[in-house]
């Protein structure tokens, strides 16, 4: 039973991303994810300017007059979702928490998906994968799959991405596309399956982080929780030397991140809880997109 609260939060997603992903994604998210390929579709008569490559020479010869094959775009590709919904996902300082900046990218690229025929799935992952909806398609199916996320009542506190990149990979024996959304925190030992998984399919990991995640402000002492551990330390935050080295060790994970996608081949879209996350986001799409037609 959807509560009113969530209905209301789930209407306005709804009119909210799916406005951008018709202003901002669609006709770019059609050019980078073309399908699996040409389909034979029809013959017929030839006409000049055809390609003389796609004359079908059975028909020409039974007919004595020249036809050509026609072919159409396989359109239908299948899209993951797998989003992270350990409790590092609650985290946020500004005007919304990191969960709910993923909920609204999910349901951007899940209403693009749709608007080009294309079938969406959704993995709910913490330490385990936690929820998974098979790939569908159309309005409800969508509108099911970010209810899912915006309601999803975890049993895990951690992240498990090896776990999640496994389950990934194995779901779609054809290529798909897989978006992985999630902070990265705390994720440790997925090199492996992210490499396997990333062979496999197109893979695209979306990194959410909080402003407060990379630099501490001076606000004296502070007591810090874990969320995805429970543990509970304090920090003087008024402390210089404190704050460089959270700093520091914040730019070296990051670093290290970056670099392991970038040997693996893979582009990453990195989103703030500060900042809207549709330009990250659209500048993908085109940089994708532009390299696909210069293809």
């Amino acid at each position: 039973m959807i509560s009113k609260e969530l209905l209301k939060k789930l209407r306005r997603i709804e009119i909210h991303t799916s406005r951008l992903a018709n202003e901002q994604l669609v006709g770019n998210y059609h050019s980078v994810f073309k399908g699996r390929g040409l389909a034979f579709d029809e013959v017929r008569a030839y006409q000049p300017g055809d390609d003389v490559r796609f004359i079908d020479w059975n028909v020409t010869a039974r007919t004595g007059d020249p036809y050509v094959k026609v072919f159409r775009e396989e359109r239908e590709m299948t899209v993951l979702l797998a989003v992270d919904a350990s409790a590092s996902q609650r985290f946020g300082t500004r005007v919304a928490t990191k969960s709910d900046v993923v909920a609204e990218i999910a349901a951007v690229i899940a209403f693009s998906a749709i608007k080009n025929n294309d079938r969406v799935g959704l993995l709910l992952f913490t330490d385990d994968v936690e929820r998974v909806v098979p790939p569908k398609k159309g309005p409800r199916h969508v509108m099911r799959v970010v209810a899912e996320t915006l309601s999803f009542q975890p049993e895990g506190r951690g992240t498990d991405l090896a776990r999640v990149l496994d389950v990934a990979g194995g779901i779609s024996r054809r290529r798909a596309a897989v978006f992985v959304l999630s902070d990265f925190v705390q994720a440790e030992s997925y090199e492996h399956s992210l490499r396997i998984a990333a062979a496999r399919h197109d893979l695209v990991p979306i990194v959410i982080s909080d402003p407060r995640e990379e630099e501490l402000v001076d606000v004296g002492i502070a007591y810090m929780e874990d969320l995805e551990t429970g543990q509970l330390v304090s920090v003087d935050t008024s402390n210089r030397r404190v704050r460089e080295t959270f700093r520091r060790e914040a730019a070296k994970q990051r670093a290290a991140r970056e670099g392991l996608f970038k040997r693996l081949g893979l582009e990453s879209i990195s989103v703030s809880t500060a900042t809207p996350y549709i330009k990250p986001l659209s500048e993908f799409f085109r940089r994708r997109a532009a390299r696909a037609r210069a293809a």
